[in-house]
Formats: structure tokens, sequence, C-alpha cells
């Protein structure tokens, strides 16, 4: 998303053709081969050092994503309209199950090429509203891949992988925010069935999802020795015509293409089977499944394109040095994400890479440093590009603004980089 808003200030002199040959998430599977090259499209974002799946999966997602233009994405931001569309395509050629596991129907793939996969979303000029539209059907289920019993994989992700099941994510909750030790939402054992009553927040693509991965209390706070004790995780069918359940939008600043909605739970009940791994064990469980360009580029090309005083305005160091600031700091950003993604995928023992040696804290360490690092980078970017177009920049017309809407949302959720930095002080420092 952010290196595109630079690209916008370069996109007439860098646009490249792209292959008319359909590349599916099965040719870039872990075990099987590409009958032809990757060629990545040209772009501002260096793209030396990445695998050949990388690469791969980096020009079959431009290829699809070329069919969305900009306009598009306008339009659903303006109409708060969910991108269908995008998800069906994505679907058809596989490539929601970027990251499931082959005998499921996914491609076995890592999160280092789910990354790709969703950066070059973001790249294309779908920005975070197009990444967050399969998101959470792409990292979310990672708990369920990982502790699910085989039939409970089966059952759940096959659907999710063929695009017919959609997925959103339930953790935040309205008097907890960021504190998820101290969630409030109970799931009550009743026979073969729990009876879920509470509420969350922020549940993203809640209006078109018909599963949930649900983090909820199975012993109250208070009868706990520890906060991390008695959480249990849940994948839930959510159905919004079902008695005990409502979701109700949240208006928002950016990003409005994907619903974000209040979520209340009053008794839903829901099969004991939803149960994940062992009851008590959720926090575990979530701790050990989450890993953590295009604006950049806009104004890029509108630098060399806008003529002041008779010359472009790209030549003067006020613009200059300012945007070539920006495209470093996003460079130091994708380097510390993609290594963050590959120590998440080497602490995987089903992972080609696992290594044994990489623990879950240095995961911790280098997910969160990406995370407030990657964020920080992308929202100077998008400021940069705005104050660089000047008048332009506010329009909606090149997009940039809607980019910087959507950018604060990685400075705030799911975590902020004031608790980034509070961990870090603490437990890396020990101050």
């Amino acid at each position: 998303m952010c290196y595109s808003s630079l690209y916008r200030l370069s996109r007439t002199l860098s646009q490249s053709c792209i292959k008319s040959r359909t590349l599916t998430a099965h040719h870039v599977s872990r075990n099987g081969r590409r009958s032809f090259a990757a060629t990545a499209r040209s772009r501002l974002m260096e793209m030396s050092g990445f695998s050949e799946e990388q690469l791969a999966v980096r020009e079959a997602i431009f290829k699809i994503c070329s069919n969305f233009s900009d306009d598009y994405w306008m339009e659903h931001d303006l109409t708060e309209t969910y991108p269908h569309e995008l998800h069906a395509a994505l679907a058809k050629d596989g490539w929601i199950g970027i990251a499931m596991p082959e005998e499921l129907g996914g491609s076995g793939l890592g999160i280092s090429e789910a990354t790709m996969m969703l950066q070059s979303i973001a790249e294309s000029g779908a920005g975070l509203a197009g990444a967050q539209s399969i998101h959470a059907n792409v990292y979310a289920t990672q708990p369920v891949a990982k502790f699910a019993t085989a039939e409970q994989r089966k059952r759940f992700l096959t659907k999710i992988i063929s695009g017919e099941w959609r997925t959103c994510f339930g953790v935040t909750e309205p008097n907890t925010g960021l504190d998820t030790l101290k969630l409030k939402t109970m799931a009550k054992r009743d026979g073969d069935h729990y009876n879920i009553t509470g509420q969350k927040i922020w549940i993203s693509s809640a209006q078109v999802a018909t599963k949930m991965v649900l983090l909820a209390r199975t012993t109250p706070l208070e009868d706990v020795k520890k906060p991390s004790q008695g959480l249990s995780m849940f994948y839930i069918d959510f159905d919004l015509t079902q008695p005990g359940l409502e979701a109700k939008k949240i208006r928002k600043m950016g990003g409005r293409a994907v619903d974000a909605n209040q979520v209340f739970f009053d008794n839903y009940r829901i099969p004991a089977d939803s149960l994940i791994g062992e009851e008590g064990q959720g926090f575990k469980i979530l701790h050990c499944s989450q890993p953590v360009a295009d604006e950049h580029d806009r104004a890029s090309d509108y630098a060399r394109e806008r003529i002041v005083f008779g010359r472009p305005i790209g030549m003067n160091q006020g613009i200059q040095h300012p945007l070539a600031s920006a495209y470093m700091h996003l460079e130091a950003a994708k380097l510390a994400t993609y290594h963050a993604a590959r120590l998440y995928d080497s602490s995987n023992p089903d992972h080609p890479a696992y290594d044994s040696s990489v623990t879950q804290h240095a995961v911790g360490v280098a997910c969160n440093s990406a995370k407030y690092l990657a964020a920080e980078a992308a929202f100077t970017a998008c400021e940069r590009s705005v104050m660089s177009m000047g008048g332009m920049g506010y329009a909606a017309e090149y997009h940039v603004e809607r980019y910087l809407r959507e950018v604060f949302v990685p400075r705030i959720a799911p975590i902020s980089r004031v608790i980034i930095s509070i961990f870090s002080s603490r437990s890396l420092l020990m101050l």
C-alpha cells in the first residue's frame, strides 16, 4: 500500500506488461514446480533476496488484482461495499488457502508467502481494505490448522479454502481493549453445547462471515490463578439469523469497504466440538498462532509529472528528500517484516525450514518490532505523499487520501505502538 503512494508521484513511467497466463496457488505449492518464470511487476519495492515462491506469488496476485482498478476501490470505500469479487477471484485460484495444508486443498506454503500475497494486494491499489477483506481467512484460521483435530480441520477449513465460507476473528472487547487476559465473554458448558454470552468489538467482516474464530473464557477470571488461564479457543458458526447473536456496524474513518462491528452474544448456543484444542488453553493457542505499499509509488509518479515554475516538482530537494527518507524507512520495515515471517515459519515443526533453535520469544520480538516499524513507515509514506501532491493529495481521484485514512489502523490495532514500546522496554531492555 505504502510503496504505491510514492509510485503515484512513476506509474506511467514504470508500467509493465502483465502476463496473460494465470498462475494459481497450486502452481507454487511447496511440492509443486512452476512451468514458467516469475517476472515481478515493475514497482519501487526492491525484490532482491526473495524466494522463487514469493516472487511467483507476487506475480500471480498482481495479475488478479489488475482486474480491480483504483476506481473500484474508491467506489467501494465510498459506498461501504464489501469487495466480494476480489475474494471470489482469489478463492477461484486457491489463494485463500496459501498457508493451509495441501491435504485440505491448500498450497502448503508459509506465512512468508502469505505476507507477500497480502502486501501485493495492498500495493496493487487495494490498500489496507483489500488486504483486510481476506486477512482473517488467511491468518485467523492458523490456530485451527495447527491445533484442531484432523476431523475438525477437514470439516472447518476445506470450505474456507474454497471460498464458500468466510471467517471473522473475535478477540477484542469494549471494556478490555488490548488487555486480552481480562476478556469477559463467557462460554458455559451445557451438555454437548456451550452457551456464549458477552460482547466483542472491532470485528472485521462480521456482516459477511459465516464462521468466527472466538476467544472466550470457560473459567471466570476470579477463579483462575493466572489471567492467561481459563481462556479457550472456538471455531463457531456465525449465523446472524439465529437467536442470541447480533452484529452492529461501526461507522469509521477509513477502510470502509470492509465492515467493522460490535458483536453481541446472549446465550448463543454452539456445539461442544467447536472447541479447538483443550479447554483453558486458548491464550497459549493464540500466542503460538499469530504472526504478524502503495502510496509511496503514487507520490513518486506525481512528483515526476507535476510541473511548477517550469520544471517537475520532483527536481526540488524539498520534495525529493522527504520521499527518499520515507522510501528507506519502508525498505527497513519490509526487511523486518519478512524476517519476522521467516522466523515464524522456522518455528513451525511442519514447515520445511523448521529450526528448533527459534523460540516463541524470538518470534514475538521480531513480530512486534516489524509491526511497529511497518506501521510508522506506512504512516510517514502516506502523509508525505499527500503533502507532496499538495491540493491533489486531498482529492479522492488521486487515491492517496484514502490510503492515509486507512493507514491509521496498523498504528492502533491489533496492538498499538504504545503497547509494543512497553513490551520492548520491560521484556527486552528490562527497564
